[in-house]
């Protein structure tokens, strides 16, 4: 069984590589099931890393303080608006969850908007328990700013509050304002689709640089390694590995979707 598992990532990535950027896609998926296939390994052996009994409990917490800081984060500014209602459901239908998990993520929202919730204690425990999976804080984190751009564009004491909550799980604020451009893109202009349709103006190239936080100025060496870096920092099979729940599969989906995509741009730019 362990041989089975050592394999899975490296046929599955070559094949999701082959089929959306040919050959060159299926040497990187292949790079990327590799690594899959080692710390998958790992997570067996490690005492640390824990059974599927413990990544299911990380599961079940990672969900659970993602809604309550969302209710948290809505109410910034003491009210939480019909709009920012909205953008939770938003997160929720985007994320494909099915109606006992809607349930449930609305309780938690709830929750997340009383006044005796502690946002400094359970945000402590998810970094506790995220301990070694910064790729899962940065999911969350992730999460959060897209229901916060959805549900009042970043405006007003959200920002300061989105700030601390970053703090708190390690995340920079250079980071973080990563995390707000590339989000930003992908529910704003950029798309590949139109920007090869519409012979691809400069914005959109920009974008895609930006979504693979890189430059222009970059070698071709440069940029294979920023896309290699973002797609595994988003590989869906490695973050569930780590404890992501299914539930929050879909966001990973969409996000390494337009990493592609911002990846396809540039290379078809540059003759790559």
């Amino acid at each position: 069984m362990a041989a089975s598992v050592k394999w899975t990532g490296k046929v599955v990535g070559g094949i999701l590589g082959m089929l959306t950027l040919g050959p060159i896609g299926a040497a990187v998926g292949l790079v990327l099931g590799h690594q899959f296939d080692e710390e998958a390994g790992n997570a067996e052996a490690d005492p640390r890393l824990g059974g599927s009994e413990s990544l299911a409990a990380l599961g079940e917490r990672f969900f659970r303080t993602t809604f309550r800081v969302m209710g948290y984060l809505a109410k910034a500014d003491g009210r939480v608006s019909e709009r920012e209602i909205s953008a939770a459901r938003g997160v929720m239908s985007d994320l494909h969850l099915n109606p006992v998990q809607v349930r449930a993520a609305i309780d938690y929202f709830t929750a997340g908007k009383q006044r005796d919730f502690n946002p400094v204690a359970e945000l402590t425990t998810l970094r506790q328990a995220c301990q070694g999976r910064p790729e899962l804080l940065r999911v969350f984190m992730e999460i959060q700013v897209r229901a916060a751009l959805s549900g009042n564009n970043l405006e007003g004491p959200v920002r300061d509050l989105l700030t601390r909550v970053a703090a708190r799980l390690g995340i920079s604020n250079l980071e973080l304002a990563q995390i707000e451009t590339v989000l930003r893109i992908r529910t704003g202009s950029f798309h590949h689709g139109y920007a090869r349709s519409n012979g691809a103006g400069v914005e959109q190239l920009e974008q895609a640089y930006k979504v693979l936080d890189t430059t222009a100025s970059a070698s071709k060496a440069e940029i294979v390694k920023a896309y290699r870096r973002q797609l595994s920092r988003h590989h869906p099979d490695k973050l569930k590995a780590n404890g992501l729940p299914e539930s929050m599969i879909e966001h990973a989906k969409q996000r390494t979707q337009q990493i592609i995509e911002a990846y396809e741009l540039i290379c078809e730019r540059r003759g790559i």
